[in-house]
């Protein structure tokens, strides 16, 4: 800027950098290279991650919003007896006869209804399905709403969910989320290093006025969430466009992907079994038969029961609960003698699979219900305010006249090159798995060189260490 702000006790011009002193210590010289680093990220990444702050709020609320904008669908009166699936399934296609059924939840506990999932629906988006809720003890169709994803979402919650994710833009969209996913741990460790390398004097709040205050509230609090950001980070990168990949990539050549059950049906497949025409779900034995064959292989509510794919192919009788304790057990079930054929155990999961799925379940608020969620509300809310803070610190270095001055480049050049040269090879492997961290990274970079060359030729460069 060309306001150049009047100096004063709290905020005083940075005298020009002294060569690096013998013996000084390695953090002593990482420090304003720490600060230029946070500064820079906080500043141009902050836009992303308060769009993403903003929609993640918005989701996490989505929950218990769900529940009460479509109460009429998610619940009825508790009856004396539950119907047969095979009734309710029978009541949903009597009303929908048009799509393939691909999926059945049963009523998960008294007084929910039971969801069957149809795929293929005019007007119903691709990639979701319709889910015709069926009052479980008089099979009365209760309404029809669009789902999508394992979760369940319907139409409120998949709107804020795909706004948070892509913010409606589709697979460009994405690189939004991947981007601010990206840089969170690196702000957050940052501030959080930097906060705790400032004198205890320094860090109280008592008694503090203007940008000290300012950068006291915002050190402080930072602190407290930083490792809540750290987990946000880690977690949304897992299931990204480009990190997600090496993420994924990197489980398979440990051997940690997530395991599926065998769908392959018995000897028996395809002699006999009277398969459902027009995608019904009544294949050889039916859906009741298959329900109670998971149910003795102690698989309990909630469930999800997926058809046969093919004549080749078994029922799929699926645990759905993502809340804790997880319960993610499988049963596969051969449509011709209702036998089960293959089972798998969520406790035999690989530790990256288990980490992984309770991860992203606590990433999204299922894991601990609305305990979960109002945690999640708790650290958006946290990370809008440090933004805003964020911001003021930086207007306050311009004492309301300007922006303030931007932390003084050439900080690297006082860095001992056994502390850098090792820096610069971990910043390369982090940019490589995290390319939405190293590209930014690398361009910033190069700019800011050739500004600096630029300045140098013009005689205005100037190094300096600067105060926080």
């Amino acid at each position: 800027m060309t306001t150049t702000p009047t100096p004063t006790t709290d905020d005083a011009p940075s005298p020009p950098a002294p060569a690096p002193a013998q013996g000084k210590g390695a953090w002593s010289t990482l420090r304003p290279l720490v600060l230029r680093l946070h500064f820079y990220a906080g500043v141009l990444v902050a836009p992303f991650l308060l769009v993403a702050a903003l929609t993640g709020l918005l989701y996490a609320a989505s929950f218990q919003a769900e529940k009460i904008v479509y109460d009429h669908e998610l619940t009825v009166p508790v009856g004396d007896r539950e119907l047969p699936v095979s009734e309710q399934v029978a009541a949903a296609r009597a009303a929908h006869p048009d799509g393939e059924i691909t999926a059945v939840r049963p009523s998960p506990e008294p007084g929910a209804t039971t969801r069957v999932l149809l795929s293929g629906i005019p007007g119903v988006d691709p990639g979701h399905t319709l889910a015709v809720f069926v009052d479980p003890y008089t099979a009365k169709v209760r309404g029809e709403l669009e789902q999508y994803g394992s979760t369940g979402a319907l139409p409120l919650r998949t709107w804020i969910d795909e706004f948070h994710r892509d913010l409606h833009l589709g697979e460009p969209g994405r690189l939004y989320s991947e981007f601010a996913a990206s840089w969170l741990w690196v702000i957050a460790c940052g501030g959080l290093v930097l906060w705790f390398s400032r004198r205890r004097t320094q860090r109280k709040l008592r008694g503090t006025t203007g940008r000290r205050r300012t950068l006291g509230l915002h050190g402080g609090v930072g602190a407290w969430v930083a490792l809540g950001f750290v987990f946000l980070s880690a977690t949304g990168l897992t299931w990204s466009a480009y990190a997600g990949a090496h993420i994924g990539d990197l489980r398979t050549a440990l051997g940690q992907e997530t395991p599926a059950v065998s769908a392959a049906a018995g000897e028996h497949a395809g002699h006999g079994v009277a398969g459902g025409a027009g995608g019904d779900a009544a294949h050889g034995v039916g859906l009741d038969r298959v329900l109670a064959a998971a149910r003795a292989e102690g698989l309990g509510n909630p469930v999800e029961i997926v058809p046969p794919a093919d004549e080749g192919s078994a029922y799929v009788v699926q645990q759905i609960q993502r809340s804790w304790p997880t319960k993610q057990d499988a049963v596969a079930v051969d449509p011709a003698t209702g036998q089960v054929t293959d089972v798998l155990r969520f406790e035999d999961f690989p530790v990256l699979a288990k980490l992984t799925r309770w991860g992203i379940d606590l990433h999204t608020g299922s894991l601990f219900g609305l305990v979960n969620q109002i945690a999640l509300m708790l650290l958006a809310l946290s990370l809008i305010l440090l933004i805003l803070w964020g911001y003021r610190m930086w207007w306050q270095r311009g004492r309301g006249s300007a922006f303030g001055r931007p932390i003084p480049r050439g900080a690297w050049q006082q860095v001992p090159p056994q502390v850098l040269v090792p820096l610069l090879a971990l910043v390369a492997v982090l940019g490589y798995f995290v390319p939405l961290l190293g590209i930014p990274l690398a361009a910033f970079l190069a700019v800011d060189i050739v500004l600096g060359e630029i300045a140098h030729r013009r005689g205005r460069r100037t190094y300096g260490p600067a105060s926080r």
